[in-house]
C-alpha cells in the first residue's frame, strides 16, 4: 500500500462528480482512474477531474494495478455485480447507498468480501460528518437520558420522468431506496435493529413509492417515526427525544448547519462544527483510515449494520407489495 490511497470511480453519473469533488479535500488520496461503459464518457469525466487512467469498461478499471480502492457509483440494481467485479480483482470497495437492491444481494456481497479479505463499506456519507460525531458523543454520555423516540424526514418533489432513475422500477426507483434509506440508516445508527417495522406508501403511475411514512419499533417502546418522498417536499429535520431532553439536528439534517442539545432545566447548547469540503470527503477519510489499518469493515458502519438496514427496507417493501423487475 502506498502512502496515498489511489482511488478509482466506477460509474460516472452525477454522484460520481460529487465524490470526485469530495476527494479533493482528502489528505493522502489521489483520484487516478475512472471507468464508464463508453470511452467518450470516461474521457470527458477524466478530463474534467484530471484523471490519468480512463477506462471504457468496468472490468478494465477493476483490473487496473494503479488502483487501491474503487467507489461504485452506478444505479442501485448494478451495485451487486459491480462490487463483486471489483472484489474479484482484489480491490477494496466503497459502494454508494443503498448498498444493494435487497438483503439477499447484500448478504452475497458481504460474504464475498469476507472470503476475499477485502474492505467494503456502504457510502452513507452523512454518518461520518462531524455533526453526527457530536450527536454520538452526546448520546454516549447520556446527555438526554434514555432515548425514547426519533423523528426524521427527507423528501423533495422531483419532476415526473418515468424513465429517470427516481421513478423507474427497472432502476429500483422510488423514495425508499433513494432518500428513505437515509432516515432508516439514521434510525439504525441511533436505536439499533428494530423489532417491528411498519409503514404505508403511495404509489404513482410508474408503480414505485412516491412518498411513505414508516414506524420502526424497538424494545421498551422506543420508536423511530420516519417519512420520505421523491414527489413531495418534506422538511429535512431530525430530532432525537430522550427522558431528560432532546437533540435537534438542524435542517437539512443530512448535512446540517448545527446541532442543538436541549436538556431539561438547562440552557440549550448549540454546536456548529466546521465542514471541510463538500461532506463526501469524510466517508473517504474513514474508508482510507480503515484500509491503512488493515480493517475489513468500518467500526463506525459495520457490514452487519448495512445488512440489517437492507432487511428493514425489504420488510417495508414486502408490506407494500413493491417488488422490482430484477428481483
Amino acid at each position: 500500500m502506498t502512502k496515498d490511497i489511489r482511488w478509482g470511480i466506477l460509474g460516472l453519473g452525477s454522484i460520481a462528480g460529487v465524490f470526485a469533488a469530495g476527494l479533493q479535500a482528502v489528505p493522502n488520496a489521489q483520484l487516478v482512474a475512472c471507468g464508464s461503459r463508453t470511452a467518450e464518457k470516461a474521457e470527458a469525466f477524466g478530463e474534467k477531474w484530471k484523471i490519468p487512467h480512463r477506462h471504457a469498461d468496468y472490468a478494465a478499471l477493476a483490473a487496473d494495478p494503479e488502483v487501491d480502492a474503487i467507489y461504485v457509483a452506478t444505479p442501485h440494481p448494478m451495485h451487486r455485480e459491480d462490487v463483486l467485479l471489483c472484489l474479484e480483482h482484489g480491490k477494496a470497495v466503497l459502494c454508494e447507498k443503498p448498498f444493494t437492491v435487497n438483503a439477499r444481494e447484500a448478504a452475497e456481497v458481504i460474504a464475498a468480501a469476507r472470503r476475499a479479505g477485502l474492505l467494503v463499506m456502504e457510502a452513507m456519507w452523512t454518518r461520518f460528518l462531524p455533526h453526527m460525531a457530536q450527536v454520538r458523543a452526546w448520546l454516549n454520555a447520556g446527555a438526554i437520558g434514555d432515548v425514547r423516540m426519533l423523528h426524521a424526514d427527507l423528501g423533495f418533489r422531483a419532476n415526473f420522468d418515468p424513465r429517470g432513475r427516481l421513478l423507474n422500477p427497472t432502476l429500483a426507483g422510488g423514495g425508499l431506496l433513494d432518500v428513505g434509506v437515509y432516515t432508516v440508516s439514521l434510525a439504525h445508527g441511533i436505536l439499533g435493529v428494530p423489532t417491528a417495522v411498519t409503514g404505508l406508501a403511495h404509489f404513482g403511475e410508474t408503480g414505485v413509492d412516491e412518498q411513505a411514512g414508516m414506524v420502526l419499533g424497538y424494545p421498551e417502546g422506543r420508536l423511530a417515526v420516519l417519512s420520505c418522498g421523491v414527489r413531495t417536499n418534506i422538511p429535512h429535520v431530525a430530532r432525537i427525544l430522550g427522558t431528560e431532553g432532546n437533540i435537534l439536528i438542524r435542517e437539512p439534517w443530512w448535512r446540517p448547519t448545527s446541532v442543538t442539545l436541549a436538556v431539561n432545566g438547562k440552557e440549550e447548547q448549540t454546536v456548529t462544527p466546521e465542514i471541510v469540503g463538500n461532506g463526501y470527503n469524510y466517508e473517504a477519510v474513514e474508508f482510507g483510515n480503515c484500509l491503512r489499518a488493515g480493517l475489513l469493515e468500518s467500526p463506525l458502519f459495520p457490514l452487519d449494520e448495512t445488512l440489517a438496514i437492507m432487511h428493514t427496507l425489504d420488510s417495508l417493501r414486502a408490506q407494500w407489495g413493491l417488488k422490482y423487475p430484477m428481483e
